[in-house]
């Protein structure tokens, strides 16, 4: 399980043929000129991936060719599909954790047409979330979708999940990885450290990291480094730390640098990185997916007040 670069992750699940037609209606929202009719929900029988699977996929019949005019009318926005997959998240562990799944919508060649993140927050030990995911304005000439599959799950400990958006943890501060950037085997995630409390908040040097494998025990083996410098010199120079004193509303940034060359020896991916902005503070478990090949060395950059 590693973080695509960006969403495009291999199917690791059964990928489901829309060929009957079911009972269940699901909500298709408004959608819009060129959606088409809804139709039924067809069901699906899965069994999923760590306890998360596609319940049911709805796609909306074709509407009929609209009949030619005269009048001249301004161009219509691109209208939401109307397609949509629902999907179950049941945690089979004791504590509660945080869900983040991605649903591939495909055509009959098996060809991804679109992708959607799904984040299901603080599911309970032996408790089962229900929602739907929407795939919504698809591309101009895309083929059309015939499948939903389930293509990637992370999950981790609810109190140490990123919390990008909603209410600001008791901490005061929001920690959170970006979908990075990949450029000829370089690979570079931004860290967000965010201040949303009411009084400011203090880091100097970098972000405290532990390295994760899928069951976020501790990887050996990985040199982390105090700058990028020994990986490449693509991510600039390396600037040393200085103090950065965050107001209500400010942010800074770090980030993780690293190649996944792959020679000799065994290639080491890392799933899970739990990250703490500085000595002390509560840790954040982010999903960067840090796929090191042999390289076995991650560079980290230091935290720098985010430009405005």
């Amino acid at each position: 399980m590693r973080r695509p670069a960006p969403l495009l992750l291999p199917a690791l699940a059964v990928a489901l043929l829309l060929s009957a037609c079911g009972t269940e209606r699901a909500d298709t929202g408004t959608g819009g000129p060129g959606t088409g009719t809804p139709s039924p929900a067809t069901q699906v029988t899965d069994p999923g991936i760590d306890g998360v699977r596609i319940t049911s996929v709805t796609i909306p019949s074709p509407s009929p060719s609209p009949e030619r005019s005269l009048s001249v009318t301004a161009d219509r926005l691109p209208a939401d599909s109307g397609i949509s997959a629902a999907y179950e998240v049941t945690n089979q562990g004791t504590e509660a954790m945080t869900y983040t799944i991605i649903v591939n919508f495909t055509n009959s060649a098996g060809e991804v047409m679109g992708n959607k993140r799904e984040t299901v927050r603080a599911v309970g030990a032996g408790k089962t979330v229900r929602g739907t995911v929407r795939l919504g304005v698809v591309a101009p000439g895309s083929s059309s979708v015939t499948r939903a599959a389930v293509s990637d799950v992370t999950k981790v400990p609810a109190d140490e999940a990123p919390a990008e958006t909603g209410d600001c943890p008791a901490s005061g501060v929001r920690v959170f990885a970006d979908e990075g950037d990949a450029a000829m085997g370089l690979r570079v995630v931004g860290l967000h450290l965010q201040n949303c409390g009411t009084r400011d908040y203090s880091v100097h040097g970098y972000p405290l990291l532990e390295l994760l494998d899928d069951n976020r025990e501790p990887v050996d083996g990985v040199q982390i480094l105090e700058g990028s410098g020994e990986i490449t010199t693509g991510a600039g120079p390396d600037e040393a730390p200085e103090p950065v004193t965050l107001k209500p509303g400010e942010t800074a940034l770090a980030s993780l640098v690293w190649r996944n060359t792959t020679q000799s020896g065994t290639a080491v991916n890392v799933p899970y990185v739990r990250v703490r902005a500085k000595e002390g503070a509560d840790p954040v478990v982010v999903t960067p997916g840090l796929d090191l090949g042999t390289t076995g060395k991650l560079g980290v950059r230091p935290w720098k007040r985010a430009a405005e």
